[in-house]
């Protein structure tokens, strides 16, 4: 059978997308069989199959015992969703769709602040600015920084621990044993796993690099931890806090659910993405030309950009056979 005739709906266009912002943040699915129908996945499990349109989805957790065919792969792809397969109580990141954007603006833009020491200094203070509540961070150096979030961030746990009763000890975990944990620290872990898979799928919605990050540098999810490091005090501390008040018999479901809600209740997603531009092109506002596709232009050393699609060196084809004509001119005037 030729890809021509392979039922299903034809191939979106970019345009025709849900712009990340208004997408679901996450769909978490274990011991089930994803397949498609349409523009939809499938999802079978014992109680039955229900349907999810692919492109209303920001990321797909595979947990265990899930299986999921080629033909649902390629739809998730085409929408621009990305897909995590995740352990029993992990995360870890095996890949993403396509870009929502063909345009290269933002990753150019991250790529040339990070490269140079002044910018990326920049670029890491506004992060930090975005958390401190209007404080002046704009003398300080990346020492000084780390400092002050420190500070900050062990306030806002020993803040949830008295709101809620919830003993705090420290950030202690095992990433290879979830329930080596106390409670608390199984719920931060569940929840910043989830917030890591919704900050990377905005990430490569928008055509930037995880890999390069301002903060966080040298692992493929730099800019991933730098942006989820902005909601954490407002929603994955304080959820998994509550979360481990209630005693939950199964605290990872429970806390993803509760983060869920909470990421489409603050706007997350749309958060994030103009975050992303803010930080990157200047604080500039929405615009028709956040999602621009189809860009495509050739580099000059002096102009900058120049058109694509067009013949150029016309002007020395031109040079050439006016030299040839002549050339051959004097051929004839010496035969003659």
């Amino acid at each position: 059978m030729s890809a021509q005739e392979i039922p299903g709906a034809a191939r979106p266009d970019l345009q025709a997308l849900p712009q990340i912002k208004e997408r679901i943040s996450f769909l978490y699915l274990e011991h089930a069989v994803i397949n498609r129908q349409d523009s939809a996945i499938t999802v079978t499990d014992a109680r039955g199959t229900v349907h999810v349109p692919a492109a209303a989805l920001g990321v797909i957790l595979l947990g265990p015992g899930t299986k999921v065919t080629h033909r649902a792969m390629e739809l998730i792809g085409d929408a621009g969703a990305s897909v995590i397969w995740v352990g029993e109580h992990g995360v870890r990141y095996y890949a993403h769709g396509r870009p929502l954007t063909h345009s290269s603006r933002l990753l150019i833009a991250q790529a040339a602040l990070v490269s140079n020491s002044r910018s990326r200094l920049e670029v890491a203070r506004k992060m930090y600015e975005m958390r401190f509540n209007g404080e002046d961070v704009s003398k300080m150096t990346m020492q000084q920084l780390r400092g002050r979030e420190g500070a900050r961030v062990r306030s806002v746990y020993r803040r949830e621990s008295k709101k809620t009763g919830v003993p705090w000890h420290g950030r202690e975990y095992d990433p290879n044993d979830f329930s080596a944990s106390d409670p608390v620290n199984m719920a931060l872990s569940a929840a910043h796993a989830c917030l890591y898979g919704v900050a990377h799928s905005v990430i490569v919605a928008l055509g930037c690099s995880p890999g390069l990050g301002f903060v966080h540098t040298g692992h493929e999810r730099s800019f991933v931890y730098d942006i989820a490091d902005l909601y954490k005090a407002e929603i994955t501390i304080p959820i998994a806090f509550a979360v481990a008040a209630q005693e939950p018999e199964n605290i990872g479901s429970v806390t993803r659910r509760a983060l869920r809600d909470a990421i489409s209740d603050s706007h997350i997603m749309e958060r994030a993405a103009k975050d992303i531009r803010i930080l990157l092109l200047g604080d500039t506002p929405d615009s028709a030309q956040e999602w621009e596709t189809d860009v495509l232009n050739l580099w000059d050393e002096k102009l900058g950009l120049v058109r694509n699609a067009v013949s150029y060196g016309k002007e020395l084809d031109d040079l050439e056979f006016d030299a040839s004509l002549e050339e051959g001119y004097g051929l004839l005037l010496e035969n003659d």
